[in-house]
């Protein structure tokens, strides 16, 4: 089965229902809760908060309860956003059929997401990056130990791909005007 392309989103799964994205990154304390918190934003400015569902998770267990990142957290923050609430999850297999997109921040945790998958659940699974509109960029860099400079990096790609993100799935959710 070919996967479709990155700027086509997965039809929701139940359709009138909230659209799912879950964002995934390695350990859930860095990247996957930034986009996360950014994407949330940029859905609420698009008024498509209610109609798009965004949660994190990371593919390791070992930040499992653990909250965000400080460093991440500070970037955030610095930019106007809040990620105190977070606490680290571990992305389950079952989730897959409960999600109509899932995001991997990098192509590693793409791979561990895939390996998890079977039959159009795998499909579901893209690269945040491409479906980003930043193909070129690859991998969303994990900022982990980089210091300010990383985590401001990460937020300026997040920042520069939500809106894409927010874009698609405004497109795929707007409703057929009846002929």
């Amino acid at each position: 089965m070919a996967l479709a392309s990155a700027a086509e989103l997965p039809s929701p799964r139940q359709p009138g229902a909230p659209y799912r994205v879950c964002l995934v990154c390695l350990g859930n304390i860095c990247r996957s809760p930034m986009a996360e918190t950014v994407l949330r934003a940029e859905l609420a400015a698009a008024g498509l908060d209610g109609a798009v569902v965004v949660d994190s998770a990371g593919t390791g267990d070992w930040h499992v309860g653990d909250p965000m990142d400080p460093d991440a957290r500070s970037a955030l923050a610095g930019r106007g956003h809040d990620g105190s609430a977070h606490q680290a999850r571990q992305f389950q297999p079952s989730w897959l059929s409960r999600r109509d997109l899932i995001l991997a921040m990098d192509a590693r945790n793409l791979a561990d997401l895939r390996r998890m998958a079977h039959g159009e659940d795998a499909d579901r699974i893209r690269l945040f990056s491409a479906v980003g509109g930043l193909a070129e960029a690859g991998d969303i860099p994990d900022p982990w130990g980089g210091g300010p400079d990383a985590f401001s990096h990460v937020l300026d790609l997040l920042g520069a791909a939500a809106p894409v993100i927010v874009a698609r799935l405004a497109g795929l959710l707007e409703p057929v005007p009846p002929e």
